[in-house]
C-alpha cells in the first residue's frame, strides 16, 4: 500500500515524479480553465483571455469604507466606477490607487481588485481557476514580485507567472524580438517608465525609473500651485496633459493652444477658473520628461557595440499610454540621434504580449517567475 500511495504509473508501466504528475494535471486542467493575462498598471489594468484578446481595460481604482479594506458595493466598487469618486467622495468613502510606482503600496485591496477582474474576465466559466500571466516593471524587488505572486493567487488564479514588462511590450508592439538584432522599446506607463535593448528573446540591457505619466500630473499640479495659487485634483491634471499637454511644440497640431481650468484658490478658499497655455504646460512636464530622456540615454550607453550599431537602422519604438504625449517621439528622437516611432495601439502594448505569453504558455513557462519557483 505504500508503494501505490508514493508512486504513479503512466501508460508504459514507469513511475511518474510527483513533479510531473503536477505539469501533466495542470497542463489538462488547462484545456478547460479561462487562463488570462495582466497587465497590472498602476493608472490602468488590461485583463486579455488566451484566444479572445483584450476584454477588459478598467482604471486601477478601488473604493473602499474609510478605516477598511471593504470593497464597496459587495467588492464591484472597482475600475472606472471608483475613478469617478477620486476627489469626490464623502467622509466615509476613500477611492484608493492600490499600486504606486508600478508595485503594490495596499496588498490587500489589490488582492480584492484582482479578485474582481478574474471574476469578470471569466464571466460564468469559473469553475476551474485561471492560470495568469502578469506584467511586472523590470526593476521591482523580490519582495515586491512575491507580494504580485501572492496577490494573484489569493485573488483566485490556478498557477501565476510573470513577465517583464518591456519584453511583453516589445512582444505586444511586433518588434522582433528573437532574431539576433536589436529592438529598442520605451514603455511609459502611469509609474514606471521601462526601457529595455532586445536580442534573441532576451533583455540585454533594461532600465527601470519611476518617473511616468503620474509624474506629469504631479508636474501640471504643482505649476497651478506656484503660478496660480490654484489648487487642482488629479483628474483635472489629467485632462490638462490631455488636452493641451506636449513635451515639443507641435506645429499647430493643437486644437487649442489654451485651456479653461477650475479649481480652488489657495488664498480665499473659493473656487476659481483661469486659462493656461499650452506653452507653460509644456515648461511644466520639461523636468519628467528629462529624466526620461536620461534613462533612454544611459540604456544606450551600456549597449554592446554590435546592438547599438542595430539600432542605427532599427530605431526606438515607445508603448504605454504615456508614451502618447505629444511632441515626446520627437524630443527623444532629437536626444538620441535614432528614429523614434509609436507603436500601434501603445495602450494595449503589454496586455497583447501577456497575450503571446498565454499562447505560447506550455513552451515558455520554465523560462519564467512563477509562484511555484519557491516550493
Amino acid at each position: 500500500m505504500e508503494a501505490t500511495s508514493s508512486t504513479t504509473l503512466d501508460v508504459a508501466g514507469t513511475k511518474v515524479p510527483e513533479e510531473k504528475r503536477h505539469v501533466i494535471f495542470d497542463s489538462f486542467l488547462g484545456m478547460f480553465s479561462v487562463d488570462m493575462g495582466i497587465d497590472l498598471g498602476t493608472c490602468n489594468t488590461l485583463v486579455c483571455i488566451k484566444g479572445e484578446g483584450i476584454v477588459l481595460n478598467e482604471p486601477t481604482v478601488v473604493a473602499v469604507k474609510k478605516g477598511t479594506n471593504r470593497v464597496l458595493q459587495d467588492g464591484n466598487a472597482v475600475g472606472l466606477v471608483a475613478k469617478e469618486m477620486i476627489g469626490k467622495t464623502p467622509g466615509s468613502i476613500t477611492a484608493i490607487r492600490p499600486l504606486k510606482d508600478g508595485v503594490i503600496s495596499d496588498f490587500e485591496v489589490t488582492e480584492a481588485m484582482l479578485r474582481y477582474f478574474i471574476r469578470r474576465a471569466q464571466g460564468r466559466k469559473h469553475f476551474i481557476h485561471p492560470r495568469v500571466v502578469i506584467a511586472v516593471p523590470s526593476g521591482i524587488t523580490a519582495v515586491e514580485k512575491r507580494a504580485v505572486l501572492d496577490s494573484a493567487e489569493r485573488a483566485g488564479a490556478r498557477r501565476v507567472f510573470l513577465v517583464e514588462e518591456p519584453m511583453a511590450a516589445a512582444i505586444g508592439a511586433g518588434l522582433p524580438v528573437t532574431e539576433p538584432t536589436a529592438s529598442m522599446i520605451i514603455d511609459i506607463g502611469g509609474g514606471t517608465t521601462e526601457v529595455a535593448i532586445i536580442s534573441l528573446a532576451d533583455i540585454s540591457v533594461s532600465n527601470s525609473v519611476r518617473t511616468a505619466g503620474d509624474d506629469f500630473d504631479s508636474s501640471i499640479v504643482d505649476h497651478m500651485k506656484k503660478t496660480y495659487n490654484m489648487a487642482i485634483g488629479d483628474q483635472m491634471a489629467e485632462r490638462i496633459k490631455l488636452d493641451i499637454g506636449s513635451a515639443a511644440p507641435c506645429n499647430g497640431e493643437l486644437e487649442q493652444n489654451t485651456m479653461e481650468v477650475r479649481g480652488r484658490d489657495m488664498i480665499s478658499g473659493l473656487p476659481r477658473k483661469t486659462e493656461v497655455t499650452a506653452e507653460e504646460i509644456r515648461e511644466a512636464l520639461q523636468e519628467p520628461v528629462n529624466n526620461i530622456i536620461e534613462a533612454v540615454t544611459q540604456t544606450l550607453e551600456q549597449a554592446e557595440p554590435e546592438l547599438a550599431a542595430d539600432l542605427v537602422d532599427n530605431g526606438i519604438t515607445m508603448a504605454g499610454g504615456s508614451s502618447m504625449l505629444r511632441g515626446l517621439t520627437t524630443v527623444i528622437s532629437n536626444a538620441t540621434g535614432l528614429d523614434t516611432r509609436l507603436a500601434d495601439d501603445p495602450l494595449t502594448c503589454v496586455a497583447r504580449g501577456t497575450a503571446v505569453y498565454l499562447e505560447n504558455l506550455e513552451l515558455w513557462k520554465d523560462t519564467m517567475e512563477s509562484d511555484m519557483d519557491e516550493q
